[in-house]
């Protein structure tokens, strides 16, 4: 497996990126919606933390991703889909990528702005982004909390988008980002062996 993306299909670092980042965001929603609603406790305090090592390892996987974007292009888009539909997915992917980017940001910074540093895995103290404020953090918390329901609706877009081209239209579009090999490319192969 080529770990380069060609024309036909990404490569197994831009798929092991993607599929990467899925597995952190089921995680880091999961944590997410399970801490807040606890009392405070050791249990409250550990899922916190968790929650923002996935978050930090989600940003460092994202700023990765965007690195390896540019050096190794995604496959273009199908020639016969309609050029709006062609900015749509340029947007939404632009959109996806600026909240997997600012989200991480704001809750690093809400965590400075209450006090409580950021210890990524328990080990190496990232430092603070700004000095404690309690009304930033507040509007940090709305922000951050917010961009999760965005995120959540930008998913599923993505989601319905993949699963439209693959149901609807029956082109590569989800196949080639798929962790198996599939379709006409892997027949192909197949055949060659």
């Amino acid at each position: 497996m080529p770990w380069r993306n060609t024309r036909d299909r990404f490569g197994g670092l831009a798929r092991l990126f993607h599929w990467l980042t899925v597995l952190m965001l089921v995680g880091s929603f999961s944590l997410g919606l399970s801490m807040v609603g606890l009392e405070f406790s050791p249990q409250k305090l550990q899922l916190y933390s968790w929650h923002k090592w996935l978050g930090v390892t989600i940003f460092a996987v994202t700023v990765a991703r965007l690195g390896w974007r540019l050096a190794s292009p995604p496959p273009p888009l199908p020639d016969g889909m309609p050029g709006v539909q062609k900015r749509l997915a340029h947007a939404s992917h632009f959109m996806l990528y600026l909240v997997l980017v600012v989200m991480p940001l704001t809750g690093w910074t809400m965590s400075s702005a209450l006090g409580t540093p950021v210890v990524y895995l328990g080990l190496v103290q990232l430092p603070d982004l700004v000095a404690a404020n309690r009304g930033l953090a507040d509007t940090l918390k709305l922000i951050h909390g917010t961009l999760a329901w965005v995120l959540l609706a930008l998913i599923a877009v993505h989601v319905l988008a993949a699963l439209y081209h693959h149901v609807v239209l029956k082109d590569d579009v989800l196949r080639r980002m798929l962790p198996w090999r599939t379709g006409a490319a892997a027949e192909g192969a197949e055949r060659a062996v």
